[in-house]
């Protein structure tokens, strides 16, 4: 029974790490899937528990964001941050989404380079006032797309060193 209880928590403790792994910015499924397996879990389990992860700060940042920055843009302290993120990010991301819609938000989330993702994806759908059905859908499929390529690669390094 002690063993059961022991594989348990280990288990537990290795689903809430990749979980919130995922849901960092920067990381997401990209990092998250790799650590997930180097942890023990199973390509399908890591993808699956990592993509929960990285979905779980999608609909705070569609929904909340907009309101969020504009407070913080009254602060002297954060004034400056707040518009060089929102310029910077519509800049290098909004001409594409605006020009391709849903497509060029899907592509901007499962491109896996430095830059875009779920978080990168989220940010620019809200500044841009993209409707949240299209905007999670879009976010949703980018990610899917992401993960399916991430594991891939994964297995194929792994299965190199192997």
């Amino acid at each position: 029974m002690e063993l059961f209880i022991k594989e348990t928590i280990d288990l537990f403790t290795t689903v809430l790490t990749v979980l919130f792994t995922a849901a960092l910015p920067l990381i997401e499924l990209r990092g998250a899937i790799p650590v997930g397996i180097s942890l023990g879990l199973s390509p399908l389990h890591a993808v699956i528990i990592s993509f929960v992860g990285s979905m779980i700060p999608v609909p705070f940042i569609l929904l909340t964001i907009k309101p969020i920055f504009n407070y913080l843009k009254r602060t002297k302290l954060l004034n400056k941050y707040i518009h060089k993120l929102t310029e910077r990010s519509l800049k290098k991301h909004g001409p594409k989404v605006q020009k391709y819609g849903v497509l060029g938000l899907i592509l901007l989330v499962a491109i896996p380079i430095p830059g875009t993702g779920v978080w990168s994806g989220s940010l620019v759908a809200a500044l841009l006032n993209m409707r949240f059905r299209w905007a999670f859908f879009a976010i949703f499929m980018g990610n899917l797309i992401a993960a399916i390529f991430i594991v891939t690669l994964t297995n194929s390094i792994i299965g190199v060193f192997l």
